[in-house]
């Protein structure tokens, strides 16, 4: 299995916010300890790309990241499409849940959960 990150630059950054919810719902949904938060991306969504964002186990080929307290889990490959972004959560009257501010995308949907690169 991979060894966790020690490098002085993560990926992502997840907001306050963000940490909040993820820890909500892993409380609410009993997920256990030992997994992490998968973050990546797959083909699909109406732009190209979508995000995954989810608790998982811990794969071999997973970087390994400690962010904000949160084991976060993320394939190599994906980080060409990540680097720099930024996860919150947003609750308004028009917008409830995980927002992607990726600096990376050219271009977004208007759900906010795919992207082109």
């Amino acid at each position: 299995m991979s060894t966790i990150s020690t490098k002085d630059t993560q990926p992502i950054t997840l907001t306050n916010g963000a940490i909040q919810a993820l820890n909500s719902i892993r409380s609410e949904q009993g997920i256990p300890e030992d997994y992490g938060l998968r973050v990546g991306v797959k083909g699909g969504g109406c732009s190209g790309f979508s995000y995954i964002l989810g608790f998982d186990e811990q794969k071999d080929s997973d970087d390994i990241y400690i962010i904000g307290g949160l084991k976060v889990l993320m394939q190599k490959a994906h980080a060409i499409y990540l680097l720099g972004m930024e996860i919150d959560w947003q609750e308004g009257l028009n917008n409830r849940g995980f927002a992607f501010n990726n600096p990376n995308a050219d271009d977004t949907c208007g759900c906010g959960s795919s992207f082109s690169a």
